[in-house]
């Protein structure tokens, strides 16, 4: 049996601080691994879950939505996905009788990682109003719980349907076919906080809001350019890409604020080299660059290669930009006119590093930029996306094999949840599918994406919060706002397989309903079912999960969906029953609704599953408003900070998943034991006077005046770009203003807070 969850909430401010490292897995990766998995399953159960992991006829990775390769290791997870199976396949269990010993007032003194670490829920549960002890309750009850509450609302508009990335295709399509027939557009999701500006950028430059790269992509490229991401510690399987494309001769070029050790040097766990040997340096070109300044880098690189052509017209494929592209000549006037000063002080790097980027450009022939968050998370961050998509458009760098564009997606399925409909404003095409497959109105007016949709609970607009996964309350910005929000509702409800946060800060009434994982079998009308995902790279195949539930009382999203949807609507025409027992039929439907799923069944059934159609990709078609790929010329933005402040970006640690804390440790930084932690360069450090381990209070500093404080954050002497510092999420969610947001894609500006240090004496 696996050891018992921690009694008490560990230290967390109190971090030990080594040195940072410089490679990334190799044999301290297995050792992790394993001791991790032992504690959560135990060893026989560990090695039996393990070798399913996104296996082809296996279960996909709870974690990340990197795509696995078409040959699969025996071994294809790295250390956090093992981590996120381990605590999904663990044996701990959070029974009744956990909640009747612990009150929610008192576990909202806990910590995440604390509920994170208690184990599997087994039961579906009950908080009523006025009372502070969730209670058992029957399905049947809760979903009239439900039922009552959305029924009783003035609107439709008055429910919110939130939805993590985690949730399968099937279970997904469900969702918001039940939403829509409920009468309401309300569906955000986690894509709103993370790659929403990637979505807004491609859709209106190349037609598609998804990445135009296969995996077999990265191995043909010359050059690949990280921006904004660390594979190392968020995508860790990309690392073995990435060194199957350098050992196929590719160059690759690493731009972010602070140095990762991923990045550096990988020591492939799978490999004798990378368990012996030195590993594979990665990096060939570090562009240490200040946060926010990546679209004036990727503007002065265009400008290299526009005057390059001016010697060498081969370095503009001409041909590519007269026969499929629009708008050139503005951008091109843009490019031109960037001037040196600004773009260095906009990017803090010299004018030799920029050139030597731009040398490596021009030697490369088939060119992919890869990004994440760093990227997606400013206010100028579409305009910024935009910018590289102009630079990969001037070499025609879109639809040529080895060449694109590349946002990594960061839950399983993210990406899927989007495909299937969950989007707060759908596709007009995509609601007429829906009315003449299933003869009903779908509401066409737009709804409300996660901002938005705090904004209303704040004000009284929506009363009811229905969340399908993930941890909405850790993971929106404004920490204070968003929780008294919350409690606003009359009714939360969330679907969920662990405890967390957003299960202690709660409307009047209160349901936590137990689901199963992808671990899991699943068994309905008497059959084991299968789901399906889209990875980050739109290669959609099946899970199937093995394991015996972690108790009999669990339901799997799709019943639980189609049983809500029949207690809310019961004189519906949906065949909610026979969904809910074939999800065959499901995706039945879904290949008669969705455009690239045509003969789903029988094309899932392939091992490995099948690409969706791309355009841009496929066949250098550009489905855009001019029907072509968009240059486009916004002026370039950058954060200013004021004398005396720092530059700010929230990011998660080695021992993280999005909100889901593993454990203390920031093995790659050199961080143990702690999580209040803010990395700061010696030398703004010292000009601050702020000595190696001492406290400070971060205070975020608006522009509206206002100002936000997150308490006791040890001082960690670190290699950032000047002028710039980096802290953990979500305890500096607090920072995040409701109203920062990235123009036009109204995602949460989590990348570029400014902030002062006030120095505390830590208790």
């Amino acid at each position: 049996m696996a050891a018992k969850p921690p009694a008490g909430d560990p230290v967390q401010d109190a971090p030990e601080v080594g040195a940072p490292q410089h490679a990334a897995a190799g044999l301290p990766a297995i050792a992790h691994t394993v001791r991790m998995a032992q504690q959560q399953m135990g060893v026989t159960r560990s090695v039996l879950t393990l070798l399913r992991v996104n296996q082809k006829d296996g279960f996909d990775c709870p974690g990340c939505a990197w795509p696995e390769p078409d040959k699969p290791h025996t071994a294809e997870f790295c250390e956090n996905g093992a981590k996120a199976v381990a605590e999904e396949a663990t044996l701990r269990r959070v029974t009744p009788a956990f909640f009747a010993a612990h009150p929610v007032s008192e576990l909202a003194t806990r910590s995440g990682y604390w509920l994170g670490q208690q184990g599997r829920l087994t039961h579906p549960m009950y908080l009523e109003e006025g009372s502070d002890t969730y209670r058992p309750i029957g399905w049947d009850r809760a979903f009239d719980i439900i039922a009552e509450e959305l029924r009783a609302l003035d609107s439709p508009d008055e429910a919110v349907f939130y939805t993590s990335g985690r949730t399968s295709n099937e279970a997904a399509f469900l969702y918001q076919l039940f939403a829509r027939e409920f009468g309401t557009n309300n569906l955000p999701d986690c894509s709103n906080m993370c790659h929403e500006s990637s979505g807004s950028a491609l859709t209106e430059t190349l037609g598609v809001g998804k990445g135009s790269v296969l995996l077999d992509d990265l191995y043909r490229a010359d050059l690949i350019i990280v921006a904004g991401q660390n594979p190392g510690t968020n995508h860790p399987r990309m690392l073995s890409a990435l060194e199957k494309a350098k050992g196929n001769g590719a160059r690759i070029i690493t731009v972010n604020p602070l140095p990762e050790a991923g990045m550096e040097r990988f020591k492939n766990p799978q490999t004798p080299r990378g368990l012996a040997g030195g590993g594979t340096p990665l990096t060939d070109l570090f562009l240490q660059i200040r946060i926010g300044g990546d679209q004036a880098l990727f503007r002065a690189l265009g400008k290299r290669v526009l005057e390059a052509a001016e010697e060498d017209p081969g370095a503009v494929d001409e041909a590519f930009v007269r026969e499929h592209t629009h708008g050139f000549e503005e951008y091109a006037a843009a490019a031109r006119a960037a001037d040196w000063d600004e773009t260095l002080r906009a990017t803090g790097l010299t004018r030799d590093e920029i050139e030597a980027a731009a040398r490596m450009v021009l030697a490369s022939r088939r060119t992919i930029v890869c990004w994440a968050m760093g990227l997606t998370q400013h206010k100028h961050a579409v305009p910024t996306i935009r910018e590289v998509v102009n630079f990969l458009l001037l070499r025609g760098n879109v639809g040529r094999p080895g060449a694109g564009v590349c946002p990594v997606r960061g839950h399983s399925n993210v990406q899927g949840d989007r495909t299937m409909g969950i989007f707060e404003r759908p596709d007009p095409a995509f609601l007429d599918a829906l009315e003449r497959e299933f003869g009903f109105a779908p509401p066409r007016e737009h709804g409300l994406d996660v901002v938005r949709a705090i904004r209303a609970l704040r004000d009284g607009r929506a009363k009811v919060f229905f969340a399908m996964g993930g941890n909405f309350v850790a993971a929106s910005p404004d920490t204070e706002v968003t929780e008294a929000a919350m409690r606003r509702a009359r009714l939360t409800v969330h679907v969920s397989t662990k405890l967390n946060r957003s299960h202690v800060v709660t409307g009047a009434r209160a349901l936590i309903l137990p689901t199963l994982g992808r671990t899991e079998r699943d068994i309905r009308g008497g059959r084991a079912q299968s789901v399906t995902v889209e990875d980050s790279m739109g290669m959609v195949h099946a899970s199937r999960g093995r394991l015996a539930p972690a108790g009999p009382e669990l339901l799997s999203e799709p019943a639980i969906v189609c049983r809500l949807a029949r207690r809310v609507l019961p004189g519906s025409r949906t065949p909610w029953e026979e969904f809910a027992d074939d999800y065959a039929a499901v995706r039945d439907r879904i290949a008669r609704v969705i455009p690239g799923f045509e003969d789903f069944n029988a094309r899932v059934a392939v091992p490995g599953g099948f690409a969706l159609p791309h355009a841009p990709r496929d066949e250098r078609r550009f489905p855009t408003a001019t029907g072509k790929a968009n240059f486009t010329a916004a002026e370039v933005e950058y954060p200013r900070v004021p004398e005396g402040r720092l530059l700010l970006q929230t990011l998660r640690s080695h021992d993280q998943y999005n909100t889901t804390v593993y454990g203390l440790d920031d093995r790659y930084r050199g961080i143990k034991g702690g999580r209040r932690v803010v990395l700061v360069h010696p030398d703004d450090a010292a000009a601050l006077g702020f000595a190696d381990g001492a406290y400070a209070d971060l205070v975020g500093e608006w522009t509206d005046g206002t100002e936000r404080r997150a308490p006791g954050f040890r001082v960690v002497h670190y290699p950032t770009a000047r002028g710039c510092a980096a802290a953990y999420y979500p305890e500096t969610n607090v920072l995040v203003p409701l109203d920062a947001t990235a123009d036009t894609s109204n995602t949460p500006a989590s990348k570029s807070l400014v902030v002062r240090l006030e120095p505390v004496t830590p208790a």
